[in-house]
C-alpha cells in the first residue's frame, strides 16, 4: 500500500496484479507458471506440458542460434543431464508476453542468471529467447532458498 499526496489530503492506494489463469493439464496456472513448470519438467524428460503449451511453429533463440520446437526439446533434455533451474521470478506477464528471471546451475559449480522473454500466439508459446550471464558466486548463498529445493 502506498500514499499519494494530493494537495493537503492523503489518499491511500494499492497496486494490484491481475494474472490470466489458463487451464493447463486441468490445473489453473498463469502463463508464467505454466512456462516455468513445462521447462522444469522438460529438463527431467517429461514433455507433456511442453507439448500442450508450445505452438507447433515455435522458434527459440538459443545462444544466438534460432532453433525449432523439436531441437528446443533436445536442448532441454540435455540440460537435465548436467544442470537445473533455481527459483523463478516473474518480471512481467500479460496474455501476449511473459518475462522471467531465473538462476541456473550447471555441473554443480557453474552458475548463471537467466532472463527469458516469451511471446504467445493463439494462447501458446510461439517464441522465447533466454539471455544468460555467468555468475562468479552461487546465487543461493545467503538467500532463503537452496538448490535442493529445485531438484
Amino acid at each position: 500500500m502506498g500514499i499519494i499526496r494530493t494537495g493537503k489530503q492523503l489518499v491511500c492506494f494499492e497496486v494490484a496484479e491481475i494474472k490470466t489463469r489458463t487451464a493447463v493439464q486441468e490445473e489453473a496456472m498463469t502463463r508464467a507458471e505454466a512456462f516455468d513448470k513445462a521447462w522444469r519438467l522438460g529438463i527431467k524428460g517429461d514433455f507433456s506440458l511442453y507439448d500442450e503449451i508450445v505452438h507447433t511453429d515455435y522458434e527459440s533463440i538459443n545462444q544466438g542460434v534460432k532453433i525449432n520446437r523439436d531441437v528446443s526439446k533436445a536442448v532441454l533434455a540435455g540440460i537435465g543431464k548436467m544442470g537445473m533451474y533455481g527459483p523463478c521470478r516473474v518480471i512481467y506477464e500479460n496474455d501476449d508476453f511473459v518475462c522471467l528471471h531465473r538462476f541456473s546451475r550447471v555441473i554443480d559449480e557453474v552458475f548463471f542468471s537467466l532472463m527469458t522473454a516469451v511471446s504467445y500466439k493463439d494462447g501458446k508459446v510461439i517464441t522465447q529467447e533466454t539471455i544468460r550471464e555467468p555468475l562468479d558466486e552461487d546465487p543461493s548463498e545467503g538467500q532463503d532458498w537452496n538448490w535442493e529445493d529445485y531438484e
